[in-house]
């Protein structure tokens, strides 16, 4: 019985976000801030839920430590409509934790990784593919327990009929490398923005990586931030300007991206329209501080990219 419309393999962490206008941390000084805010982090978590705010069936195999911070987020997980049964409690590690210096228009992270590397390949339960149509990995460079063994794992999720979505997220080591090329192959649907995608194809330009990139990769989109996106399936090339906004928070814009995206891809979607979609997605969700607090319903998105230009 189909009981997820995506399963996602992924890390949970807390999210502290710290906002000003500027931040610029300066050792042996200490400087005051506009916002403070404790929420959901983790990039798979930021995806689920807007996955679920988009109508999708969502269920989430991951790790937390047996503390507060991993309490909270299952609490909050649940909340929010995700499936946290098959997510492992690990009284030997800890939650995962991002600390977020944010402005309206960029941020920087620093990760305390504790269970966001925790998820390995024989932690996750077979079964659950019988249960889902398409498989999410996100924050691939993180999840460095599942990295090795994930194009054994995704190729058994496809051999069971379930299609797969990748995003890498940034590499704090920038080799770009580790399995990445094998697990492309066993991917369906890339979504790396305008950093990642030169750097992990080894083109100077966005260009060039989405031509090199669709060769590897049934369908890729690549997120551009302000500019929007831009995608490819085979000849096809798409562009789609985001939507105008105004923009409190810019994290986890990304990830509502990818939620709109596949929720586009498994309606079955023309790639123009899934592409309008996850802009709408990622624009709305910077209208607040967090991830997830902006992530809007499907009529809001539709609604969005109606009014747009």
């Amino acid at each position: 019985m189909i009981k997820y419309d995506v399963l996602v393999l992924g890390e949970i962490n807390v999210d502290l976000i710290l906002r000003a206008d500027e931040i610029a941390p300066v050792f042996g000084q200490e400087l005051l801030v506009d916002d403070a805010t404790l929420t959901m982090g983790s990039s798979c978590v930021i995806f689920a839920c807007g996955a679920v705010r988009l109508g999708l069936r969502v269920g989430f195999a991951g790790i937390v430590g047996d503390d507060e911070f991993g309490r909270f987020m299952l609490r909050e997980m649940k909340a929010r409509g995700i499936d946290v049964e098959p997510v492992i409690v690990d009284p030997a590690i800890k939650t995962g934790i991002t600390v977020s210096l944010s402005t309206a228009t960029d941020r920087a992270l620093l990760t305390h990784l504790g269970s966001i590397a925790a998820l390995a390949p024989e932690r996750v339960e077979r079964a659950l593919f019988e249960q889902a149509r398409h498989v999410h990995v996100g924050s691939y460079f993180l999840q460095t327990g599942l990295r090795d063994g994930l194009p054994n794992l995704l190729a058994e999720a496809r051999a069971r009929g379930l299609t797969v979505s990748l995003d890498t997220g940034w590499d704090p080591d920038e080799k770009w490398n580790g399995s990445l090329q094998e697990t492309l192959a066993q991917t369906d649907v890339f979504l790396p923005n305008g950093v990642e995608a030169p750097a992990i194809s080894g083109e100077p330009d966005v260009e060039a990586a989405l031509s090199t990139l669709a060769k590897r990769t049934p369908l890729v989109a690549v997120k551009l931030g302000a500019e929007g996106a831009i995608a490819r399936r085979g000849e096809e090339i798409v562009r789609a300007a985001p939507p105008a906004v105004q923009v409190v928070d810019t994290t986890g814009a990304g990830d509502s991206f990818d939620a709109g995206f596949v929720c586009g891809y498994l309606k079955g979607w023309p790639l123009e329209r899934t592409l309008r979609l996850a802009c709408a997605c990622g624009s709305l969700a910077t209208r607040y501080p967090g991830g997830t607090n902006g992530q809007p319903t499907l009529d809001e998105a539709l609604e969005l990219m109606d009014a747009a230009p």
